[in-house]
């Protein structure tokens, strides 16, 4: 897979999570993928998403900044959302919030494998 290849996959991965597309899910993450080093595989990624889309209403990843140098993808993804309880420990509840995360991937046979994900807390933190 080229650099741009991955990185037109990985557009289509976040396609999917904008439109909730789950059963779309097994095309573009591994049966054995890795979140913050903890193996989640699809069901435990595919939960923790629609959980996030639960808490979250109108969630939608929007790609700032990609970076695609094969097997990894680099990216920083802004939100402007609005919580409906509790965020990342903080009390948001409904208010309009602005953060980006900042994330990596790595694929194996075309597929994400790995995530290491970082939220910008402290953009919250100053916002409330």
């Amino acid at each position: 897979m080229t650099d741009t290849e991955l990185a037109d996959t990985y557009r289509g991965y976040i396609a999917c999570l904008n439109n909730q597309d789950w059963p779309e899910l097994p095309r573009f993450v591994h049966d054995e993928v890795h979140y913050n080093g903890d193996r989640v595989g699809i069901p435990g990624y595919r939960k923790m998403l629609e959980r996030d889309f639960s808490d979250i209403p109108h969630l939608y990843f929007d790609i700032q900044l990609l970076i695609s140098d094969t097997p990894f993808i680099a990216s920083r993804l802004q939100f402007i959302c609005t919580p409906k309880g509790d965020f990342l420990g903080l009390p948001v509840n409904g208010r309009k919030v602005t953060f980006s995360e900042n994330v990596f991937y790595e694929f194996l046979d075309g597929k994400i494998r790995h995530v290491w994900s970082v939220i910008d807390k402290a953009a919250i933190e100053a916002q409330l």
